[in-house]
């Protein structure tokens, strides 16, 4: 705990201008971003006696290390910069609102040359329409369906479009008439994309005019006796009244509104949007959110302004704005809002009428959501709060590990031997912590020595870094890597790999066991970036951070390897344990016995989980590895070439074996091959020798054909290749 009073500024330094503030810790993480009129008023309330603190407050100021600004020229300037830092540091103590789903939206795409309807997510793109979000992607399908009726706009992807002009023939809705099949020609693009037009400008609630004109030509259909024609138009006319009536008129006034409601209690808040264009609820979002600061009503209002528009420009900022309560000040907020828009847009609080009724409507949405964001999580916070806490009871630790790393060790009999590093923060996954290694100091099968190795890379990137952020103290360095050592060491320049992305996985596939595997990742050599992040602007910078827990898969002997390469460096407040698989036993390195939890602990249950996501996290990369060297062939020795002309010779000979027995001549037909590339490729595969043939176990079949593109490999009952020789059941061989 850090005394505010050692890293103060002195009287004096702060300006008395606009700004904004930035609060670090001792890693030089920034854990609260903050704007004030008056840099100096603002800062001066952080530094009073902390008896006089509110408790969030107390807490983030003896969390930090150091206090920085910078000076704007206005109160909108800095509004702007706090949206900015807030969302590219991600501050530990700044209000976050956290949408609880991925909104769809009803999409148009107008930059395209036949404007397609679609449901999209994520970041809007430019040159498309939106309306929404909705809360459901099948409320867009059902609303797409009744509309393409009167409106048949193109709804199929690009590979559909581009084989229905190729064939010659439209999909099932050009058939049935829910598309005007601009693919085959039978509307112009100047035509289609007028329909598009007219589309958007229903779903923009101009509702009247192609209500009354289908009225109009229904009756002139039923005049001159068209009545087949006339009870199509009938049915176009219920289709749009259905499909209005999913949204109801709220607003008589034909108002463009974002209705903003919050409900809050001491810890959290939850906050509703009410998304109201012509009149009528097009869409509603919610965000929920810790309160880790001392935040008010209109603080926390601001907050969702700007995470509702910060990215948006234009006719996505409404001209109205009602909230529950006004940002103090609110003419700020108010310019930033105008600018976005590029219009006036006005932000206020509703009193009488429709519009207050409305928004009591919103208010209920968001106490409802706040209700049930409570009762799903009581329980989760509770126990994990219980685990952590049993955990240090047992390992006998001076606090809860709020950060703990579990490494394990994976291979197939002694082959493609790998590492995982998992991270459990609060105890919960943080996938984008998570890192992989390739064992590169040895050969061979040797789970305490690769333990080792693991253990000595992943901590000397972080003296690393604490060295070249100054945290390193210079008496101390003889105890710690100098930069060389660290940037030119072999088995850490061949090791680690970047982490898989957010919370979201990189890849978005799921491997059989059901979890987001986290193998799309790229940086094979983990120092693509040698300096991490770039860690000088506070952004989370590679192996930067400490855990209070390293766990380790497997007991006496790995447990006693991890800290000994913690001691080898020097490190002596990490504590280290391991999880025996066999008996579920927590090993601690100075103990002769294990530490016995009961099976019903949540602590044990938490170690469990971190175990299991470590060696599921092992085996997915050392899987991905393996495979990768089954597709391996004599090709890929040849310098020079690349995948394009691999598979232009594979498809000009048919396999790799009439690819050996061809002449240099003959080589070079191959287009993009000349001579002296010819001569290198004969050369490779002279001296490379024929692989084994591939066969199948379960039939004993010889594949033949497959000779060359898969070496050394057979294939097991379910068609998976293997090593020739490995076991069928695999089962216990892979570690």
């Amino acid at each position: 705990m850090a005394d505010p009073s050692s890293y103060r500024p002195k009287p004096g330094q702060i300006p008395d201008s606009p700004g904004v503030y930035r609060f670090r810790d001792e890693h030089r993480r920034v854990i609260y971003v903050g704007k004030a009129k008056s840099l100096r008023q603002r800062l001066a309330n952080y530094f009073q006696d902390l008896v006089n603190l509110h408790p969030r407050t107390r807490t983030m100021v003896t969390t930090a290390a150091s206090v920085e600004w910078t000076v704007v020229s206005t109160e909108v300037e800095a509004l702007q910069l706090e949206y900015s830092w807030i969302k590219e540091y991600d501050p530990r103590f700044n209000v976050k609102y956290r949408d609880d789903k991925s909104y769809p939206y009803l999409a148009v795409t107008m930059n395209e040359e036949f404007p397609r309807v679609q449901v999209m997510r994520g970041h809007k793109k430019k040159g498309v329409r939106y309306f929404g979000p909705y809360g459901h992607a099948w409320a867009i399908r059902d609303t797409v369906d009744l509309l393409l009726r009167v409106f048949p706009v193109r709804t199929c992807s690009a590979g559909v479009f581009k084989n229905a002009t190729r064939t010659g023939r439209p999909c099932l809705l050009g058939y049935i008439g829910k598309c005007s099949a601009p693919c085959v020609d039978r509307i112009s693009p100047e035509d289609h994309r007028e329909l598009a037009e007219e589309f958007c400008d229903f779903m923009a609630g101009r509702t009247g005019t192609y209500l009354r004109r289908l009225e109009k030509q229904m009756m002139e259909a039923a005049e001159e006796m068209e009545y087949e024609r006339a009870a199509r138009l009938r049915d176009d006319i219920e289709a749009l009244k259905k499909a209005m009536e999913k949204n109801a008129v709220v607003l008589a006034d034909a108002t463009d509104a974002d209705l903003i409601a919050v409900a809050e209690d001491e810890l959290e808040a939850a906050v509703q949007i009410f998304h109201v264009r012509g009149g009528r609820v097009r869409g509603q979002r919610g965000w929920v959110t810790d309160k880790v600061e001392e935040v008010t009503t209109a603080a926390l209002v601001e907050h969702a302004l700007q995470q509702l528009y910060g990215e948006e420009t234009g006719d996505a900022v409404p001209k109205e704005v009602l909230v529950p309560a006004l940002p103090d000040p609110v003419e700020p907020v108010q310019e930033w809002l105008t600018g976005r828009r590029g219009s006036n847009v006005s932000l206020r609080i509703p009193q009488r009428g429709d519009k207050k009724a409305l928004m009591e409507t919103v208010e209920r949405n968001a106490q409802q959501a706040l209700a049930l964001h409570k009762t799903k999580r009581a329980s989760d916070l509770t126990t994990r709060s219980r685990a952590l806490e049993e955990i240090a009871d047992a390992l006998d630790l001076d606090s809860a590990p709020l950060r703990i790393e579990c490494y394990d060790i994976s291979h197939l009999q002694g082959d493609d031997v790998v590492a995982s590093m998992v991270v459990f923060e609060d105890g919960l996954q943080r996938k984008s912590e998570y890192r992989r290694f390739q064992i590169k100091g040895f050969a061979g099968q040797d789970d305490v020595r690769s333990m080792h190795e693991v253990i000595t890379r992943r901590f000397r990137r972080y003296l690393a870094e604490k060295e070249r952020t100054g945290e390193w103290a210079e008496d101390g360095t003889e105890n710690g890597p100098t930069g060389a050592e660290t940037l030119t060491d072999g088995p850490l320049t061949g090791g680690t790999l970047t982490a898989d992305g957010t919370e979201p996985a990189a890849d978005g596939t799921e491997p059989a066991d059901g979890l987001k595997d986290s193998d799309g990742l790229k940086d094979t050599d983990g120092l693509k970036d040698t300096d991490g992040f770039k860690n000088e602007d506070g952004r989370p910078r590679k192996f930067a951070y400490p855990p209070q827990l390293v766990v380790v898969d497997g007991g006496r002997p790995q447990v006693a390897a991890a800290k000994r390469a913690l001691d080898e460096l020097g490190i002596d407040d990490i504590a280290v344990c391991g999880l025996a698989k066999r008996l579920e036993e927590v090993w601690l390195p100075e103990d002769d016995d294990p530490v016995v939890l009961p099976r019903s602990s949540e602590g044990l249950y938490l170690l469990q989980r971190v175990r299991d996501e470590a060696h599921r996290f092992a085996i997915s990369y050392q899987r991905t590895k393996r495979a990768k060297r089954f597709r391996s062939g004599p090709l890929d020795d040849v310098p020079g070439l690349g995948e394009t002309r691999k598979q232009t010779l594979i498809k000009h000979f048919g396999s790799v074996k009439k690819l050996r027995s061809a002449t240099i001549e003959q080589i070079q037909e191959v287009p993009g091959i000349g001579r002296k590339t010819a001569e290198t490729i004969a050369a490779a595969l002279a001296q490379a020798a024929p692989a084994a043939p591939a066969v199948n176990t379960a039939t004993g079949e010889i594949m033949d054909d497959r000779e060359d593109e898969v070496p050394e490999t057979t294939a097991d009952a379910s068609g998976e290749p293997v090593p020739a020789g490995a076991p069928d059941d695999r089962r216990g061989q892979e570690t």
